[in-house]
């Protein structure tokens, strides 16, 4: 599957990967109709019920739903602008949530990325809403009514500082329709909102914990225009105290500016790391120590570097402070990396913004085929997915040449399947060098990992939506496996990859291919040159007694050969009519419906070699094999096959994780004539151009 890109899809559209009840909403289209039959938008998708707010319980008491005209006489979407005040928690746990939309307010780019400009409760207004939040490589378009969830005339939930504001209660109930209700919100990290907000890929420190480069990596995430922000824990008796320096425990700050400034006195001249950081209170609540506004220490910069920082001094919540000062006094640090598709034109036109290099891949773990485990599981830990990376360059200014690498491991949808008992899996990644990557096979196999040790890793395996980490690397080729620690566990994920310099990014696994069965390859080996033709067999005999004086057959007749033949090697009702018509198609050059002696003798041939295969990768005699046998099965048939399309042939012919024989058979059949298919259309570029009428007729006739 090729990396993903930014799109706008509506929640439930085709490709958005959300499924909801009914049709996908056109927020444009629902608001026209509306307006012009003079109603308001009731929301069918997500309707006034406690099944929208509670899945596992009853609410506590009874909620009224109500508009925002029903609250208040003159209700705003937005009242003078955007500013932290318009957040205020309400009885829901979703504090995560409210620092992120607070985080949000600072940069109006990305507000109004989420909040469209076109929606207001004055003119044109009839009751409907939208907003866009990022799931898993889109951008989904989020429909509502503005019904909230009320008791006693006052909102439950989310609300701003002012009753005639409701721009963030609307806000909440689309997230809260994305994920399924209000209560799938209770419980959460900060940066899994500021990722849905965003689109970029969070990364958390713990200032005990930071590595020796972290100013480097703060500066170049500034110059990323990453979002970042800072806390100090609270004391539980005391959450927001303010402590001797002038600093907030348990607030959020947010990182606006990192600077290494030139320092001239008359005895030292040299660098000094300088952070920007400002308190969404935005008053004179203010660090007082050293480089806090009008400290003495500003009397050592030049007055050129003073403008060059846009130094300015009042009581607005913003200040200065030293790196070193900064590390000893925060606790924790957040870094939300954007990726090209979150930066606005402008930013991208602009040759000063420098941008990181993103890849995404969709995946999932499937049990008995894609769910392999954690390395603990040798035996089936190289049935993962797999994916390569190759980094060229170095990252400038990098003393060691080496490569700055940030993975992350997103896991879908998890938070939407809780009212079914679905909780997060617990996942990580294994990162290794492939010293000679041209001789390897594709996948790696089982032994690769048994006598290679991995050269990075993700910190733990955890359970939470995202295990993300930071690497400094050699540039070399590396392969990158992604994986829940227990075997057979699944799930959907997203594994994205950001890089400092240009870099290739691929999934590590085979080409598509029909090649000869390995044991017809062997034959062919041992074969020599000038041999008889083969006397007249019994079923070449069969043939011939069925055969019309056309000497043809059609798939009845071929159905009786193959049952006659077959039947009593496995248990079962012999096949079906369509494998027999479908064989028929993938031999059937001429478009008669019926097949010559030499056209059969071509299929029995096939039909030898997938019973072949199937009784001897059948290790168990079950009469049906797994998915790791199937693809087993059909790599010794010829077929090459990778993770994706043997995820879709285990679907489409297995039932219950099992494969049938005569399912195996009708897998092998479509396989083989959609590759010759391919094949024969295919161009230099590895592409086929077909007309309608061609597409058509052999995918139906197939």
């Amino acid at each position: 599957m090729a990396p993903l890109v930014g799109q706008i899809l509506k929640l439930g559209e085709r490709g958005s990967g959300l499924r909801v009840r009914g049709w996908p909403q056109d927020y444009q289209r629902l608001k026209e109709k509306c307006l012009g039959e003079g109603r308001l938008f009731e929301d069918p998708q997500f309707p006034c019920s406690d099944s929208s707010i509670f899945y596992s319980r009853a609410p506590p008491r009874p909620f009224e739903w109500k508009r925002p005209h029903e609250l208040c006489d003159a209700p705003e979407f937005i009242v003078e602008g955007i500013s932290r005040f318009d957040v205020v928690q309400g009885e829901l746990g979703d504090c995560w949530l409210l620092a992120a939309v607070a985080n949000l307010t600072l940069n109006k780019d990305l507000f109004l990325r989420v909040v469209p400009e076109d929606q207001s409760l004055g003119d044109g207004y009839a009751g409907i809403f939208h907003f866009r939040f990022w799931q898993y490589g889109r951008w989904i378009d989020v429909v509502i009514d503005d019904r909230l969830p009320t008791f006693a005339g006052k909102l439950v939930f989310m609300h701003s500082s002012d009753n005639t504001e409701f721009w963030s209660a609307l806000l909440e109930k689309a997230y809260a329709k994305l994920h399924g209700s209000y209560e799938s919100l209770k419980g959460g990290i900060t940066s899994e909102a500021m990722e849905d907000f965003t689109g970029g890929l969070a990364e958390i420190y713990e200032m005990d914990k930071i590595p020796p480069n972290m100013f480097l990596v703060l500066h170049k995430a500034f110059q990323r225009m990453s979002l970042m922000g800072c806390a100090i824990e609270p004391d539980p008796r005391n959450p927001e105290a303010i402590l001797p320096t002038g600093l907030v425990a348990g607030h959020a700050y947010s990182i606006t500016c990192v600077k290494l400034v030139e320092v001239q006195t008359p005895r030292v001249t040299g660098k000094m790391a300088l952070l920007r950081i400002r308190n969404p209170w935005g008053n004179e609540q203010e660090w007082n120590g050293a480089w806090s506004d009008k400290s003495p220490e500003w009397t050592v910069l030049s007055d050129e570097e003073k403008e060059d920082i846009g130094l300015t001094f009042s009581a607005d919540g913003e200040f200065w402070m030293s790196y070193k000062d900064f590390v000893r006094n925060f606790m924790k640090l957040d870094i939300c990396n954007l990726s090209p598709d979150s930066l606005n034109e402008e930013s991208i036109r602009d040759l000063s913004t420098r941008k990181w290099e993103a890849s995404a891949f969709e995946g999932a773990w499937t049990k008995n085929c894609t769910a392999g485990g954690c390395r603990n599981y040798l035996e089936t830990f190289a049935t993962n997915p797999q994916y390569r990376v190759v980094l060229e360059d170095a990252d400038e200014d990098d003393d060691d040449d080496l490569c700055t690498m940030i993975v992350a491991l997103m896991q879908k949808n998890r938070r939407s399947q809780r009212k079914m008992g679905a909780e997060s899996l617990t996942i990580g990644f294994s990162i290794y060098h492939l010293k000679n990557p041209e001789s390897l096979p594709k996948p790696l196999p089982k032994e690769f990992f048994k006598y290679n040790a991995s050269v990075a890793r993700s910190p733990s395996f955890i359970n939470l939506r995202e295990v993300a980490a930071r690497f400094k690397l050699a540039p070399g080729t590396y392969c990158v496996v992604p994986s829940t620690f227990d075997p057979n566990e699944e799930g959907e994920y997203i594994l994205r990859i950001f890089t400092e310099k240009k870099n290739d990014i691929s999934e590590y696994d085979e080409d598509i291919d029909l090649q000869k069965p390995e044991q017809e390859a062997e034959e062919d080996e041992e074969q020599e040159e000038g041999e008889e033709e083969k006397e007249p067999t019994e079923v070449d005999e069969y043939f011939a007694k069925l055969a019309g004086e056309d000497s043809e057959i059609d798939y009845v007749q071929l159905r009786e050969i193959l049952n006659h033949f077959l039947k009593e090697d496995f248990e079962f009702e012999g096949f079906t009519v369509e494998v027999c018509r479908s064989m028929v198609a993938m031999m059937d050059t001429d478009l008669s419906g019926k097949l010559g002696f030499e056209e059969f003798r071509k299929l029995w041939s096939d039909v030898q070699t997938w019973r072949s295969v199937f009784k001897r990768y059948d290790y168990d005699s079950s009469g049906c094999l797994n998915t790791i046998e199937l693809r087993a099965a059909l790599h010794s048939a010829g077929y090459r096959v990778n993770l994706h399309v043997l995820r879709v042939l285990a679907m489409r012919y297995g039932h219950g994780g099992k494969v049938s024989f005569e399912d195996f058979m009708m897998c092998a059949v479509k396989l083989k004539s959609m590759i010759e298919f391919f094949r024969h259309k295919q161009t230099d570029g590895g592409q086929i151009t077909v007309s309608k009428d061609e597409w058509m007729a052999t995918t139906m006739y197939c």
